[in-house]
């Protein structure tokens, strides 16, 4: 059976969650993401082509689950550059579970790309790379590691950067409801993510790379590979439920899950402080019907200085 250490409320049916869990038999750790009605708020002010929503669901339910998996205080960001029809995706989430994301697209492009054959991923993004990024704030050093757009998927992407890096052994899996993507209440996106425990790596001094000691590992992904994204996104399965379907045999244990929300961080102050950066001629020459008007690109948020706003701002 699925052991609880800690065990909370799951939350609603499909919830805005990350559900932590380990499988000491088998030496691996992981997490396993769901995000519903916060996805759908997220997704709201935009009016994104519903491949472009899916797209962007998944990628915001990888960035919370590989979030979950750093001890870091700051935020995590997951970001595509590329020459497709979606030339920009990011993903953030904070240490305390704060998400948001917007993708840049052009419109057009994405409605032929749509009509042809293959995977999303070549078909929006193209040719471009992959960053992952850890910002910790102005006086820390940031990490980033940056890999090149390669699969069909945004699983086969993330894949990629963690069979080309030197980081633990990881197994991902990604999935979202496209079809539902800005209805009310349909988008869902959901994120599976395994990895080897550090003292189970092979070339330690209990493994020593020799295949039996990699047979737990193999056994691990085999399991995995048995998810299916329709259970990855039914509502009517609680992440214990999937776990338990997968590793019951394994004596898999959950812990307490963390919520997941909507969360942007922009603000009048922080606009306030990137306009004064600039010359107040350039800021000036900006003004519609004698205003300046900015909108976040996350949340559109809309953030608007008159005349005196604008003399207030550079007296300061």
């Amino acid at each position: 059976m699925v052991s609880a250490e800690h065990r909370g409320v799951e939350g609603p049916p499909f919830g805005n969650l990350v559900q932590p869990f380990q499988i000491e038999t088998l030496g691996v750790r992981g997490r396993m993401v769901r995000l519903g009605a916060e996805l759908d708020a997220l997704l709201a002010p935009h009016t994104y082509p519903a491949p472009v929503a899916g797209l962007l669901s998944e990628t915001l339910a990888l960035a919370a689950a590989l979030a979950d998996g750093l001890k870091f205080d700051g935020t995590f960001i997951l970001q595509t550059q590329s020459n497709g029809p979606v030339g920009l995706m990011v993903a953030d989430v904070t240490s305390d579970g704060a998400l948001r994301g917007y993708a840049r697209f052009d419109r057009p492009r994405v409605e032929e790309a749509a009509a042809e054959p293959g995977g999303p991923v070549p078909k929006l993004l193209g040719v471009g790379h992959m960053a992952f990024t850890v910002d910790q704030g102005p006086d820390t050093e940031r990490y980033q590691g940056i890999t090149e757009i390669v699969g069909a998927t945004m699983t086969d992407c993330a894949q990629n950067y963690f069979y080309r890096s030197e980081q633990l052994e990881t197994a991902v899996s990604v999935a979202a409801d496209a079809a539902a993507t800005n209805a009310p209440g349909g988008t869902r996106a959901s994120a599976f993510v395994i990895q080897r425990l550090p003292e189970q790596a092979p070339g330690d001094g209990r493994a020593n790379g020799e295949p039996e000691a990699d047979e737990p590992w193999r056994r691990a992904v085999i399991l995995m590979s048995n998810l299916t994204p329709g259970e990855m996104l039914d509502a009517a399965l609680s992440p214990s439920d999937v776990l338990y379907r997968l590793y019951h045999r394994e004596g898999v244990r959950v812990f307490q899950p963390r919520a997941l929300r909507r969360g942007c961080r922009c603000s009048r102050d922080r606009v306030s402080v990137t306009l004064r950066a600039f010359p107040r001629s350039e800021i000036e020459a900006m003004k519609v019907d004698g205003r300046v008007v900015t909108t976040c690109e996350f949340c559109k948020a809309k953030y608007v200085f008159d005349g005196a706003d604008l003399d207030a701002l550079y007296a300061s």
